[in-house]
């Protein structure tokens, strides 16, 4: 079992001391140019995503004869890269960190283009390598996907190359980068508009062709066995998991992380949209603008892969190269350890790091999570039969269950709910922030009810009994800690399976204490968990043994 309240102590934040530092990181793509604005808490460490700035030039859009970059596409990538370095300087950021991939890799004329940017701008961008690439590609979803001690298979369909990445929380084990992307194929090998059955064909068997090597590679690092849960990244993958949830759950989540969609459907989008024109697709709810021109390419590829790889279904990450060249520049800094220090709490830093910016009492809040892992371990097999998979959802809520006092003292219950929805929780799907969002909404006042939005808002019968257990029992653990001085050190749970009677065996930290108000706030609260379980609760203060050394 995983000690997180021990884990939530050790990340307890200490007045810092180095300061809050802003960098940029730029991805000079084949499709777009992409820029990140990250504040980097190094107390954590991690990083906070402030802004995103994008602009599709068309870097990959080479002369066919040449194989060089077009002029008049190099002149505006170098207004798009003037206009990020305007916009990085208004947020005071320290160091711009700038990456070229496979359009200006491959070009003939590619360096002489880093190099304008370098004397026009005073930039520099680093050119790397498919490999190097794949590499930071894994980091960036290192940053932003809990991994567990699993080897996960990563796959970024870029504009000109495609990485698929076997790796697990430790290390990247299997890197491989292709030269298959979706502008390089729309460029290279249709010329029809719809697509003709012949070129579908012929596009289908050289995606299949060119990718084969690296899917075999791939899969024969695969431990005995098993198949890793399949991660995509990019846009592509993003605007194709923004269509299928439109279509299927009739909006688009907030974020993307997380998402899943199965290779059935993405099989029906990819027959759907080789029937029609580039008009047509374009008109696509949600599709983003010149998007539709190179999407079925990017489908496509994904299909094969997928088909490949023997994967039924692919999970969304948001993060990427760009977040990847975050983490590797705070790598060479010094300021993480490893990779393995980076990955293994990622949940718990993404908490924590929220909890800091809604000025959450850390101290109060990790007794109330405390106490509230010790209820549910007490009762577990007895009140219910949760596992301990939301172990974590309910020390999250616990953690951010005051978040609310942030916006307002009144109704502030209401409120957490609202920032914990909203808030980037790294490594955490929609359906568990949702859930979190919930325990923490109830752990006070109004227990759960149908005609509240947020709770109708929770995917099924079993998580909303999840979200009723769990608030009752931090309801009371909020109550333990009523005067938020630590003057309850432990509890003991008694339960007779006859009678129904509960009884909560209280031990205060100072033998001359009498936790008058905790113990009146434990009578005022155990009403719900009281209903909830279909029990009686009594509040027995325990003496406290003082020992003579």
């Amino acid at each position: 079992m995983v000690d997180l309240v021990s884990a939530s102590r050790e990340m307890i934040p200490t007045p810092m001391a180095e300061h809050q530092r802003i960098i940029a990181a730029i991805d000079l793509g084949t499709n777009s140019l992409h820029m990140v604005i990250v504040k980097i808490e190094p107390t954590l460490p991690s990083f906070s995503i402030i802004a995103r700035e994008k602009e599709t030039v068309r870097l990959g859009d080479r002369d066919l004869e040449t194989g060089n970059l077009k002029p008049e596409i190099m002149e505006r990538a170098i207004a798009a890269l003037r206009r990020f370095q305007e916009v990085a300087k208004t947020m005071n950021t320290e160091t711009i960190i700038a990456v070229a991939t496979s359009a200006t890799r491959e070009a003939p004329n590619g360096r002489d283009f880093l190099q304008d940017i370098e004397v026009q701008l005073g930039l520099k961008v680093d050119l790397i390598s498919g490999q190097e690439e794949a590499r930071r590609i894994y980091l960036g979803v290192l940053s932003g996907m809990e991994f567990n001690n699993q080897p996960h298979t990563i796959i970024d369909i870029g504009g000109g190359s495609t990485e698929i990445i076997l790796g697990d929380s430790h290390e990247e084990r299997t890197l491989t980068s292709t030269k298959i992307g979706a502008v390089r194929l729309t460029s290279e090998l249709i010329n029809t508009d719809p697509i003709t059955q012949k070129e579908f064909d012929h596009l289908q068997t050289y995606i299949v062709g060119m990718l084969e090597r690296s899917a075999e590679e791939v899969v024969a690092s695969y431990p005995f066995g098993e198949s890793p849960r399949l991660v995509g990244t990019s846009g592509t993958i993003e605007t194709i998991a923004t269509i299928h949830a439109h279509q299927h759950l009739g909006f688009v989540p907030s974020t993307l992380n997380g998402y899943q969609f199965p290779l059935r459907d993405l099989r029906e989008l990819v027959n759907r949209w080789r029937c029609m024109n580039n008009i047509e697709r374009s008109a696509i709810s949600e599709m983003p603008e010149k998007r539709s021109e190179v999407i079925l390419a990017g489908a496509l590829i994904l299909q094969e892969a997928m088909i490949l790889l023997g994967a039924e279904s692919i999970t969304v990450c948001e993060r990427s190269l760009r977040e990847g060249v975050i983490v590797d520049w705070m790598l060479t800094h010094g300021l993480i350890e490893d990779r393995l220090r980076y990955q293994g709490s990622v949940r718990q830093r993404s908490v924590l790091k929220t909890a800091q910016k809604y000025h959450v009492n850390l101290q109060h809040s990790d007794r109330v999570a405390t106490f509230a892992l010790s209820l549910f371990e007490q009762t577990k097999g007895i009140l219910h039969n949760w596992n301990t998979e939301v172990h974590q959802l309910l020390w999250t809520a616990a953690i951010l269950h005051n978040c609310g006092h942030y916006v307002s003292h009144s109704s502030h219950h209401k409120h957490s709910y609202y920032l914990i929805r909203n808030s980037e929780l790294l490594g955490y799907t929609e359906t568990e922030i949702e859930i979190i969002a919930n325990i923490a909404r109830y752990h006070r006042k109004s227990p759960p009810k149908k005609k509240h939005e947020n709770y109708r808002n929770l995917a099924n019968k079993e998580h909303r009994l999840l979200v009723n257990h769990l608030s009752a029992i931090l309801r009371l653990a909020t109550a333990l800690d009523r005067r938020q001085v630590g003057a309850i050190s432990r509890i003991q749970c008694d339960y007779n399976l006859q009678t129904k009677d509960f009884k909560l065996r209280v031990y205060p930290l100072h033998p001359n204490d009498d936790c008058s108000l905790e113990i009146w706030s434990l009578d005022y609260s155990k009403d719900v968990f009281e209903t909830e379980f279909n029990l009686k609760v009594s509040v027995v203060l325990e003496p406290t043994v003082v020992t003579v050394s």
